[in-house]
């Protein structure tokens, strides 16, 4: 209890000592300040960057594997092979249907098509810039399709390739101006008539200006079909891709992929010593790119900003040695009349923490400011973590640069301490 009590008046001497020169304080936590404040704005971009393109990927959906004719980076590393790539068969219908039957780690399947560019009309009112999508069975359960009026399409009309279609919110809105309801009403695809089942809720623009699903028209797969040309041909006008989407408890969805390579090795008759003539791409693979990117973009914060942060603490070990020649009468007063070593060694020590923390907190104080400044769709925000990382390295840098100054205070004689007045 006595440590304790110690302890809590050797806290109350180094608020004191802070608080008689305030001056001295304000300039000595700058140094901290500026390096705190470099460190978390640097990482909170970074971070902040990073979150806001990886949810503009959203739409290629999560624990999904695509099993494409193209990859989306260099297989193995290295230079990109589209020569090759090109020669290779698009996943068909057929193989669709297969994986389908086959594949036991699979919670859902979906074969789909996509048309960019596509002119939707309505009467007199028409939009262009669309993406149409045709998409099979699982389409809503392997990518999210939230509906915000009607509905989605039912199981017939799915497989009977039924003339229906679900339309993003922005393209409602320039078909249907008037805040009608589009449910039930007919719009036109290459001068097709297709009823409107039901409008996806809106998304608005990402981050990097990917198209989000209120630019979307999506149809029956079986129906896009009747539109335009696909199947395994190298010279189709329209490529498919097949959605798989696995188990939670499948890590790294590693079962689902190994399985998928075989069942499609064995459909495609590819011996075992040639290589796949087909891609099972993985979103992860493009989330690993950025943040390797991004991890050297923060490496980067932490060299700027660990400078001002040496400089920093160098300056406040300086102040903590004047401190000390100050109050050298004092420590020895105190120290006469029983002040145990560790007393003094907090004193100082705690002086020391106080002002890097203060500078953390204002350093902290600063990036805080930069999240309220409008950036466009760019949203910054101060996590926890970076929050907790400020303080951290703010607490550490007063104790590396407090250590010693409090050291050489809590050794001194007292006598020759007193004798110093």
């Amino acid at each position: 209890m006595r440590v304790i009590r110690q302890i809590f008046e050797s806290l109350r001497f180094a608020w004191s000592a802070l608080r008689s020169n305030l001056l001295r304080t304000i300039l000595s936590l700058l140094g901290v300040t500026i390096g705190i404040f470099a460190i978390v704005a640097v990482l909170t971009l970074v971070d902040s960057l990073e979150k806001n393109i990886k949810d503009s990927f959203n739409f290629i959906g999560t624990s999904v594997i695509y099993v494409e004719k193209w990859p989306w980076l260099p297989e193995g590393g290295g230079e990109y092979k589209w020569w090759e790539f090109f020669r290779r068969p698009n996943p068909s219908y057929a193989e669709y249907r297969f994986l389908k039957e086959n594949l036991k780690h699979l919670s859902h399947i979906t074969i789909i098509s996509e048309r960019g560019n596509s002119v939707i009309k309505r009467g007199s009112n028409s939009i262009g810039q669309v993406e149409l999508v045709g998409g099979s069975e699982g389409y809503d359960q392997v990518f999210e399709v939230p509906i915000q009026q009607g509905r989605y399409f039912t199981a017939d009309e799915l497989t009977g390739g039924r003339d229906v279609a679900v339309i993003g919110y922005e393209v409602a809105r320039a078909l249907f101006p008037g805040g009608e309801d589009p449910s039930g009403q007919y719009i036109k695809i290459k001068n097709l008539k297709y009823i409107v089942v039901g409008v996806i809720k809106q998304e608005g623009q990402s981050f990097i200006g990917f198209s989000s699903k209120d630019y979307n028209v999506i149809i029956p797969y079986n129906s896009f079909r009747k539109l335009y040309q696909t199947g395994t041909g190298r010279w189709n006008e329209i490529g498919s891709a097949i959605g798989l989407k696995g188990f939670d408890q499948d890590i790294g969805l590693v079962e689902l992929e190994n399985e998928a390579r075989g069942l499609l090795r064995t459909r495609r008759g590819i011996r075992p010593a040639d290589r796949d003539n087909f891609a099972l791409n993985r979103p992860e693979a493009l989330m690993n790119v950025i943040s390797g990117v991004f991890d050297v973009v923060g490496i980067a914060g932490w060299i700027i900003g660990g400078f001002s942060m040496l400089v920093g603490g160098f300056g406040i070990a300086n102040i903590m040695f004047v401190s000390v020649k100050e109050r050298t009468p004092i420590i020895g007063l105190q120290k006469s009349v029983g002040a145990k070593n560790y007393f003094v060694l907090f004193q100082f020590l705690f002086e020391a923490i106080f002002l890097c923390l203060i500078g953390g907190l204002a350093g902290l104080f600063l990036v805080y400011l930069i999240t309220l400044i409008p950036m466009g769709s760019l949203v910054v925000t101060l996590s926890i973590k970076n929050i907790v990382l400020g303080l951290g390295v703010s607490s550490a840098i007063g104790v590396v640069s407090g250590i010693v100054p409090a050291a050489v205070a809590a050794r001194m004689d007292p006598v020759i301490a007193i004798r110093a007045a």
